[in-house]
This record gives structure tokens, C-alpha cells and sequence, in this order.
């Protein structure tokens, strides 16, 4: 950067743009509050100067720095990264900046890393699921920082969620099957600790199944990390024995592709041998051969709700503290009666 970049100010960018320094800073902390027209004169002029706001004199004026931090669990998760890149998108529009973090699925991680976040001056936070350290949101409180769990609907817990049944998700994929006219059904999840989401999809399995007589063995009931290896491991597990299920429910579809692929490579023909479904809806899901028979979550939309949340509060709008979005079936080519 040269001595002339760094020497231009928010009144160079106010008389190229033939208004005042108060209505750049305006357009700039608050850009409701300036008209469309006027935002676009102002932005040219930032844009051909070069000028960079600068971010910490703005969050002393106005206690904020207009950022917003997020905790996730893994970013080698597809779930993750399309969720985030839509919050991403949602928070450059409201002229936030996002800080990412992970916790490795450890309570302590996270607690640290929120501590960390909130060193920086983060004005909110998204929190994956509700599983918390009580230690956290003590914490959050005393800031006064406001957070929102994302991925999970509880309404009847105080802290802000936005996200679907997952509970209901699990039954719903599973009278699928038993619609099919599967029994003997296996189960391989991702892994339960520190993870309410695949706990409540569990939860929701178990209770069909057992309504339906269909309870799985113990030795078919199988948590997995969430990657292809663990998942074909499973596989070779639950097929390497003559007395196998004809139906395997996963815990999302990576774990369902690692499963399924391990299935055919053995030599079973799906959906003639086993059926096989999963949860998320990945866009790869509908390209296998044959297609995954999964529950679709709307991704985008949850984490962009998430965002909303954040905003509004911050502003003082009036929030709803608890938002439920709608998950859906979708029927592939995974699935079909068992076999005779």
C-alpha cells in the first residue's frame, strides 16, 4: 500500500461523491438509511480512490466491528462449507464480516475458541447445535454477545435456534423403509458425542423401528467418524456374514456412499439385495448409481435465517427466538422392497 492509499479519508470520499462526511458514514455503518442511488455514488468513489474504512475507529464510534463469528464442527463436511458460503454471502450484504472457527466436536475446544472470537470484538455468534460447555454460554451472557444454534429446532430450551426436527427426520426416513416392507434394518450414524443432531436422527430411527417389532441387534446398531473409510469399514462389517440387513440407515449420505459403494463392491446388487438411505441431500446424491434415497435439509436457508437472527438483534428489530424449516423426503433409486 502507498503513503497516498494510506493518506485518503473518509473526506476524500465524501467530496468525490459531492455529499458529507456524516452521510458516507452513514452509508457506510447503516446502509438502510441511505437511498439506493446515493449508496452507489458513494461506493464508486470508494472503489475508484482505493479507500479502506477503518474498521477499529468505526467499532469505537459505534461499539460495533460489524462481525459476526461462527463454530462449526469440521469444514470437511459438505454441509459445512455450503451452509457457511450462504452465510457468507448473506453477511457481505449486510456489510458484516465473518470469523470462522472449529471445535473437533470438543466442548472445551469450542469454549476456547468462542473465547478467542470474542478477544477479536465479534458482535454475534452461530453455534452449531446445543450440546454446549455451561461455562460458554455464562460467558456470551456477560458480554452481552448475542448467539443463535444453528441445525437444530428446540423450542422449548431459552437459547435461539433456527433449524429443522431432526427427531421427526429420523422417522420420517424410516417409514419409508417400513412402508417398503423392511425388518431388518441396520443402523450406521456418526458418531453421538457432543452431537445432538445425530442423536435426535437416531432417536427418531430407534422409536419406528421398535414400533414396528424391527429393533436392531446391538452388533447393528454402528457410529462412525465421518468419512469414507469408517463408513466401508461398516460395510464389511454388517455384509461379511451371511445373516445381514436388507435395509442400512446412515447418519447422513457421506456415511450412506461409503456404505453403499462397500455394499456393490462386495457384490450386492442395490436395491435388489439391501436398500440404503441417508440424510442431507448432498448434490451427489442424485448422481450415484443408483441415486440416495435421503432426507433434503435446506442448507442455505437455515444458515441465512441464522444471519438474520444475528442482524436483526443486533439492530434492535423484535426476533422470533426459535425458527423450525421444513425437511422433505426424496424418494431415489436406493430404495425398494426387500427381497424375497
Amino acid at each position: 500500500m502507498t503513503d497516498s492509499t494510506q493518506s485518503i479519508g473518509i473526506r476524500d470520499v465524501a467530496r468525490a461523491a459531492n455529499v458529507s462526511t456524516a452521510t458516507v458514514s452513514r452509508a457506510l455503518n447503516r446502509p438502510d438509511s441511505v437511498s439506493e442511488k446515493l449508496r452507489d455514488r458513494i461506493t464508486t468513489a470508494i472503489r475508484d480512490l482505493g479507500y479502506i474504512p477503518d474498521a477499529s475507529a468505526r467499532a469505537l464510534s459505534s461499539r460495533r466491528t460489524r462481525t459476526i463469528g461462527a463454530i462449526v464442527p469440521t469444514v470437511d463436511n459438505a454441509m459445512f462449507a455450503r451452509g457457511l458460503q450462504a452465510l457468507q454471502s448473506y453477511l457481505a450484504s449486510q456489510n458484516y464480516l465473518l470469523l470462522l472457527a472449529t471445535n473437533e466436536y470438543d466442548l472445551e475446544i469450542e469454549l476456547e475458541q468462542a473465547r478467542n472470537l470474542v478477544s477479536r470484538g465479534i458482535d454475534g455468534l452461530i453455534l452449531r447445535g446445543d450440546a454446549r460447555h455451561p461455562d460458554l454460554r455464562r460467558m456470551l451472557m456477560a458480554h452481552a454477545i448475542p448467539f443463535v444454534n444453528v441445525g437444530v429446532y428446540d423450542p422449548d430450551k431459552p437459547y435461539p435456534s433456527v433449524g429443522v426436527d431432526n427427531e421427526a427426520a429420523g422417522q420420517r426416513i424410516t417409514r419409508h423403509l417400513m412402508d417398503l416392507g423392511h425388518r431388518r434394518v441396520a443402523t450406521v450414524s456418526a458418531i453421538h458425542r457432543n452431537n445432538d443432531r445425530a442423536q435426535a436422527r437416531s432417536r427418531g430411527v430407534l422409536t419406528v423401528l421398535a414400533d414396528h417389532g424391527a429393533q436392531p441387534p446391538a452388533q447393528w446398531q454402528m457410529q462412525v467418524n465421518y468419512n469414507l473409510d469408517e463408513a466401508r469399514q461398516a460395510a464389511r462389517t454388517l455384509f461379511g456374514q451371511d445373516d445381514h440387513p436388507t435395509a442400512v440407515i446412515c447418519g447422513n449420505d457421506v456415511i450412506a456412499y461409503g456404505v453403499m459403494l462397500e455394499a456393490i463392491r462386495m457384490g450386492l446388487k442395490v436395491p435388489d439385495d439391501v436398500s440404503f438411505v441417508g440424510f442431507d441431500d448432498l448434490d451427489w446424491s442424485r448422481h450415484l448409481n443408483p441415486s440416495l434415497t435421503t432426507i433434503h435439509m435446506p442448507t442455505d436457508e437455515i444458515w441465512v435465517c441464522a444471519g438474520q437472527w444475528l442482524t436483526a438483534s443486533l439492530a434492535g428489530e423484535p426476533t422470533i427466538p426459535h425458527r423450525e424449516l421444513d425437511f422433505s423426503l426424496v424418494v431415489r433409486e436406493s430404495t425398494a422392497p426387500p427381497p424375497r
